[in-house]
């Protein structure tokens, strides 16, 4: 899913009236409602961004599938360290070959009373793959059979391959087998939606007092760039378990006020940290720090359609010219490892050891050969390559990593600007192909390498930069219908060095999590996917009584 950043200079889904209402104190709305009610549990929680859109379907970042999560409850949720667990569905069985499952539902309510059946699901997800929806996300389910065939209206949406036999019995039949299958089904693509209320009031069913789910929390307030508050949903099927009674979500894309706001008081949890006080962070307040490795690449991505980077001379030499040492242990100094690949260590079922070609050369080394590439392609210091970098933030210490690329390719004849946009405007440039190279960067959806790889296959929306290579495609088609997981994971390692050897992407670091938690916030573990759900939490009274504002 796409990133917020960790280091603050990548994201921003809001606007100039974001930017106040996140600035240096809070507006008179959250200091009215920051403190809570006498004996209620409440976290206050920043949120790195504005949400465009709290409906699974056109949800896009996980700044806001923070927020879907604990409103909609999929086939399978997530527990607390990010694991796979019974949600609607309480059982599941896969077929001898593998290509289909029956999820069996429990008896439960959505919010306003009305039963969750299997028929929710189905209605979901033709919803998702019907072309009118235009949902970006919508190939995730391609892996449903026919699911391709649906989106691109080459088949009707009751040719997708979901059936209920009874309201509580879901089968599910796929293109090819899924080893990653359970865990995909925590993802909000695959979350049910109300059909009573969606046909009901169109895409207004999302704004409160309309929204109805089925998971632990039900929308209150939506004020659009001050906050989101969610309150306990008192017909959750395991709503006794949850210690919250409200959450405040706040779009704090201005991370160091953010901080300000933690050190007040006025948060409990901060999704992301001004990388740049790191060092003032672990002196003072260690104990709130979270630095844990995520599944995340931070990359950039040449738009080849274009002459200049359609030269893998030149992709080759950007890559080469950037100094990741320097940016993670220089100008982050956050933990982050550098990147030579695409998929982040760790991942499961993966063999790794792909890796670009020139990591064991010296800086000087790669700097030179980066030159004589520019050179070989007609570039050289009377003749610049003069391109520009769009990134994805608004918030004032962004420049800091992409002003060091920029001097880094100022050694290789390339001139460079830097644009900073808002979230919105970022991603419809780049969907649209309106740009030269971009810094995207992506979180992980679910644990397995496809994730990351599905972004360089032809056709994949998400595929900016528009790759191509009809290698690259065969071996994960071949992946796709292997059920061997070794097999498999060797067959995405050999996809994974096809790409890096075509610079497809230039890969500058792997995640952490970046989080900032008070220590009187329980039930918070680090995840692989970072996604971490407010039914899982709690507040330890007696602690945050005793903590002092720093």
């Amino acid at each position: 899913m796409r990133a917020p950043d960790r280091r603050a200079f990548l994201v921003s889904a809001g606007s100039a009236a974001l930017l106040a209402a996140c600035g240096n104190g809070v507006s008179s709305r959250q200091n009215r409602i920051a403190a809570g009610n006498p004996g209620e549990v409440l976290i206050n929680h920043g949120n790195a961004a504005e949400p465009l859109s709290l409906d699974p379907h056109h949800a896009q970042g996980n700044w806001e599938v923070n927020i879907i999560g604990d409103l909609i409850v999929g086939l399978l949720t997530e527990d607390a360290t990010g694991n796979p667990v019974a949600g609607a569905a309480t059982s599941w069985e896969q077929s001898g070959d593998g290509n289909s499952w029956r999820f069996t539902l429990r008896d439960h309510l959505w919010s306003d009373g009305q039963p969750v059946t299997a028929d929710d699901f189905i209605y979901a997800w033709r919803r998702m793959l019907d072309p009118r929806t235009a949902s970006t996300y919508a190939y995730f389910l391609y892996l449903i059979k026919n699911g391709q065939a649906v989106n691109t209206g080459k088949m009707p949406l009751t040719a997708l391959g979901v059936s209920a036999p009874d309201p509580n019995t879901l089968i599910v039949a796929l293109e090819h087998p899924v080893p990653y299958l359970l865990q995909f089904m925590t993802h909000m693509t695959t979350y049910p939606v109300p059909r009573h209320i969606v046909e009901a009031k169109g895409d207004a069913w999302v704004k409160p007092g309309s929204y109805v789910g089925n998971g632990p929390f039900v929308l209150s307030e939506w004020e659009s760039n001050d906050h989101i508050t969610l309150v306990k949903n008192p017909r959750f099927y395991d709503a006794p378990t949850v210690k919250v009674e409200r959450t405040i979500y706040y779009p704090t894309v201005d991370y160091t006020a953010a901080l300000k706001r933690l050190r007040a008081g006025e948060l409990d949890i901060q999704d992301r940290m001004p990388a740049q006080q790191i060092d003032w962070l672990r002196a003072n307040m260690p104990e709130t720090l979270h630095l844990k490795p995520v599944l995340s690449t931070e990359y950039l991505v040449p738009n080849q359609t274009l002459k200049s980077f359609a030269d893998p001379r030149v992709r080759e030499a950007l890559s080469l010219a950037i100094d990741r040492e320097t940016i993670v242990n220089r100008i982050d100094k956050v933990g982050e490892p550098p990147a030579y690949n695409i998929v982040p260590p760790g991942t499961a079922n993966y063999p790794g050891g792909s890796f670009l070609g020139f990591r064991s050369l010296p800086p000087p080394a790669r700097l030179q050969r980066a030159q004589n590439l520019m050179r070989q392609a007609g570039y050289g210091p009377g003749r610049l390559l003069r391109t520009s970098l769009i990134i994805r933030s608004a918030s004032p210490t962004a420049r800091r990593i992409p002003v060091a690329i920029q001097q880094m390719w100022k050694q290789i004849f390339v001139d460079a600007q830097i644009l900073q946009l808002d979230a919105a405007i970022f991603y419809d440039r780049i969907q649209t192909g309106d740009f030269e190279v971009a810094n995207p960067g992506w979180v992980a959806d679910y644990n397995d390498a496809i994730t990351f790889l599905d972004l360089l296959r032809t056709g994949n929306v998400n595929n900016y930069g528009h790759y191509q290579n009809p290698e690259y495609d065969r071996l994960l088609n071949l992946a796709d219908s292997e059920l061997d997981l070794g097999s498999r994971g060797r067959l995405m390692a050999q996809a994974e060095q096809i790409a890096l050897n075509d610079n497809a992407w230039i890969p500058i670091s792997f995640g952490v999590e970046g989080a900032l938690v008070r220590p009187y916030v329980t039930g918070w573990k680090d995840t692989p996917t970072d996604l971490h759900r407010t039914r899982w939490m709690g507040i330890d009274e007696a602690l945050r009584a005793a903590t002092v504002a720093v």
